[in-house]
């Protein structure tokens, strides 16, 4: 018999990420295509069971009264799906600024947060909720500024995520950072791990890992002097880099992302280079997805993890709208959660 537990959700974002009207990037895709997308995968019977959802427009308006958000659950409710994790829209040009900057800055971060918990409300009282986080980052783009002064410009960061994750807190929600190395502070296995450690608040903040970006963080591609292993590794080298680093960060991961990575960084419009997501049979993806898998989802119950997503951040559009794409991520997606679940 097949396992049933973490439920497999598929992220809503890829339609957003990297969209736009800019030079050289494609229009954003609809949430309600993105579910039809979703809704339309299926492997042997098996299809997905939730969504992971971004708080920010076109797909919501963070400011929504309740009646147009209760809409939007039972939009959702009525493909069949359940939301899981959300993310704040923390970052500049959306409602939030900088954990790292000014008093101001680190306020318009806050109010993102709390428009986030408001939100999860919502959905948790409409029932189309019943578990996941809410992700954050420093949403500071790039390291350049932060490497002018680590230790401080850390501490900030440290300070600001105290105060969102008290924020969540005393709406009964937890945080989750999600590590790229694009995020100031967040680079790094080491540099996030010691922001977490600063905040010391798991019951409130904890680590969202993603098989895309924590393969970079082995490379040490944007902190060389983190580096787990070298260009030209060997399967031997791999594996025991892989471990130490998952050994490091997996005490605090609350919510997982299932993707590939071909080795590559990938930007599109304000999003800075990052790790780029691959289709889960990308001939040049560099991870056994269901192995890697493994090394995050040890004891994930007593972690509180219930689901795990499928995140495609900036693929493109055609790929996103070719339903083989979603047949091919379920079947990893089923592969990780047979092989790892319950």
């Amino acid at each position: 018999m097949s396992n049933v537990s973490p439920k497999l959700h598929n992220a809503m974002w890829p339609g957003l990420v990297g969209k736009g009207t800019d030079e050289g990037q494609e229009p954003p895709i609809s949430l309600e295509k993105m579910l039809d997308l979703t809704a339309g995968a299926e492997v042997n019977g098996q299809k997905f069971e939730g969504i992971d959802y971004f708080l920010f427009l076109p797909h919501t308006n963070p400011e929504a009264g309740d009646d147009e958000l209760k809409q939007i659950a039972d939009l959702i409710a009525g493909k069949g799906f359940s939301v899981g994790s959300l993310v704040a829209p923390v970052w500049p040009g959306t409602v939030g600024d900088s954990a790292m900057g000014t008093d101001e800055q680190q306020e318009k971060f806050l109010s993102a947060v709390k428009m986030a918990c408001r939100i999860a409300k919502v959905f948790n009282e409409h029932g189309v909720r019943k578990y996941g986080v809410i992700r954050i980052d420093s949403a500071e783009f790039g390291v350049e500024k932060w490497r002018e002064n680590p230790g401080t410009n850390t501490a900030r960061i440290v300070d600001t995520f105290k105060k969102a994750a008290q924020i969540a807190a005393d709406h009964g929600e937890r945080l989750a950072a999600e590590g790229e190395i694009c995020w100031a502070g967040m680079h790094s296995w080491k540099d996030m791990l010691d922001v977490l450690e600063g905040v010391g608040m798991p019951e409130s903040l904890g680590f969202q890992a993603d098989l895309a970006h924590t393969y970079l963080y082995t490379l040490g591609y944007n902190a060389p002097e983190h580096a787990l292993i070298k260009q030209g590794y060997s399967d031997e080298e791999f594996w025991a880099a892989y471990e130490q680093m998952t050994d490091k960060l997996r005490p605090w991961t609350i919510d997982f992302h299932v993707a590939q990575n071909d080795g590559e960084v990938h930007g599109a419009g304000s999003h800075d280079k990052t790790g780029k997501h691959c289709p889960a049979d990308d001939p040049n993806g560099k991870l056994d997805i269901t192995r890697c898998a493994g090394y995050w989802l040890k004891d994930f119950e007593s972690r509180g993890i219930k689901h795990i997503c499928w995140d495609g951040c900036m693929f493109p559009n055609a790929t996103l709208e070719n339903p083989a794409t979603w047949n091919t991520i379920l079947d990893a997606m089923i592969k990780v959660r047979d092989a790892h679940g319950k």
